[in-house]
């Protein structure tokens, strides 16, 4: 093993890796600070709030049903019922939580979901205190006082919270900051939606070329210096641009979409209500760009532990290609990484030492259909140690020290060669925002067996619009066994 890094580290010292500097542009899942989301502190002080009435209103209801409940001896009326307050108030409060009560909007008004909360925990309330005592009576009239003081309070205190609530926001505070991307037609509609709701302070209002690849950082700064918290953008203004989830999820804002038709969003986005116009909600995490900080942080230990591991391997990789062919170890080609910047992705050598300049005398038998990619199943150039390479993707282990300067990561769209980003068009360009990776949702998908780079290009798309570490994980573990498969590999 020791030989075997010492080749590495002779290997490495020369190798054109950059540490990259912090970007300016991140992945456009990431944010460039994990922070809170915008608007989070508010929406704390409610839930707080609505906890203080919630637990005030329990916490009454229980002492008045003691006090004018059946008389009996029991632990659960003895001193005035503060015994068991604790456990009422757990048992209740969890339930509420659970039912998802706490949540902004027409949730915390649903008073049919606070009987079923204030019933269901005083069945069980009841069921736990026949099991403490077996062998004893316990007050059912104060149980049965006890859910309807509950039941009235609860529900009281919630109605009083909205009635003081609304009173205030007509007032024109505690409101949240936001933006309206939609298109003219459009517009004054949307403003009087908006507005009617008394919730928000409409700072701005912008057209969907704002929208577009080459304005849309100058539309982020604006929003993040008016420190908005919510943008409404309309269907017609987002609909092919779905991958733009992310990057108002990295400035921390909730994006709400003003539905005009019934069309296929994003699969974490759920249906609200604003007045009665059903609109979409593409929620924000409350800790932006925390996800994609687990990512990083799991690739570069993930990078230095495999590195350690498979050490031995590559050493003997190395000597048998020495064997097998003439010429380097490695073979290392420019590719286009995250926003077009090139980089030198490196790979064990499959190929005769001059596969770059036979290349133009084979692009005529390119398999690809639209001539973006350059795939040929029996590729001449390809060595015989170089075909057990490919079909096992040996040949990408060297990547792992791509992966290690943060050039790429172990899950994303492949990155792809100069001469094939050059041929883009430009809805293809969506690959360019994120970080690129040894695998992805195409590898598992058929690899070397999709011949259209449409396809190809819908499953990055896929990828980018729905991601998440569990999507990571599945693809990570579908890529083992298509390894193993060796599952449309040449």
């Amino acid at each position: 093993m020791g030989i075997s890094i010492l080749l590495f580290l002779t290997k490495f010292k020369n190798m054109e890796f950059k540490l990259a500097p912090v970007e300016l542009k991140p992945d456009l899942r990431s944010s460039i600070f994990t922070r809170l989301r915008r608007g989070a502190a508010l929406g704390w002080f409610r839930v707080a709030i609505l906890l203080l009435l919630d637990t005030l209103s329990i916490s009454i209801a229980w002492q008045l049903a003691v006090s004018y409940g059946t008389e009996l001896q029991s632990p659960w009326t003895d001193e005035q019922g503060l015994r068991f307050l604790p456990l009422v108030l757990a048992v209740e409060i969890s339930i509420i939580a659970t039912r998802s009560l706490y949540k902004a909007g027409s949730l915390r008004r649903d008073y049919l979901g606070l009987l079923k909360v204030t019933s269901l925990s005083s069945l069980l309330l009841l069921l736990i205190a026949f099991l403490y005592e077996p062998s004893s009576y316990v007050s059912r009239s104060a149980f049965l006082l006890f859910w309807l003081f509950n039941t009235l309070l609860v529900c009281l205190g919630r109605f009083s919270f909205d009635l003081a609530t609304d009173w205030i926001r007509r007032q024109g505070a505690i409101r949240y900051p936001v933006f309206l991307i939609s298109d003219g037609e459009d517009k004054a509609r949307n403003v009087e939606l908006i507005e009617r709701e008394h919730h928000y302070n409409l700072l701005g209002i912008a057209d969907p070329s704002s929208l577009d690849r080459v304005k849309r950082e100058e539309t982020f700064q604006v929003l993040r210096k008016l420190r908005i918290a919510e943008a409404f953008v309309s269907w017609s203004a987002i609909k092919n641009r779905l991958h733009l989830c992310w990057h108002f999820q990295a400035a921390g804002i909730t994006l709400r979409i003003l539905q005009e038709q019934d069309e296929a969003f994003p699969t974490n986005s759920e249906f609200w209500m604003m007045g009665r116009v059903p609109c979409i909600n593409v929620p924000t995490p409350v800790i932006v760009g925390g996800q994609y900080s687990i990512k990083r942080c799991f690739d570069f230990c993930g990078a230095v532990i495999l590195l350690l591991l498979f050490s031995p391997l590559y050493f003997l990789l190395a000597i048998l290609i020495k064997l097998d062919s003439p010429g380097e170890v490695f073979f290392r080609q420019t590719r286009v990484g995250l926003h077009n910047r090139n980089f030198k992705v490196w790979k064990f050598r499959t190929m005769v030492a001059n596969a770059a300049q036979l290349q133009a005398n084979l692009e005529l038998k390119n398999e690809m259909k639209d001539g973006v990619l350059f795939k040929m199943k029996d590729d001449p150039r390809v060595t015989r140690l170089g075909k057990f390479l490919r079909r096992y993707s040996l040949d990408e282990l060297p990547q792992l020290f791509n992966v290690l300067v943060g050039e790429m990561s172990f899950v994303g769209p492949r990155p792809l060669p100069v001469r094939d980003v050059e041929k883009f068009k430009e809805k293809y360009f969506i690959r360019q925002e994120v970080l690129p990776g040894i695998t992805g949702l195409w590898q598992v998908s058929g690899r070397s067996n999709i011949d259209n780079f449409e396809d190809a290009v819908d499953l990055d798309l896929n990828y980018i619009t729905n991601w998440s570490l569990g999507m990571d994980l599945n693809i990570l573990l579908k890529t083992v066994k298509v390894v193993f498969c060796k599952t449309g590999a040449y």
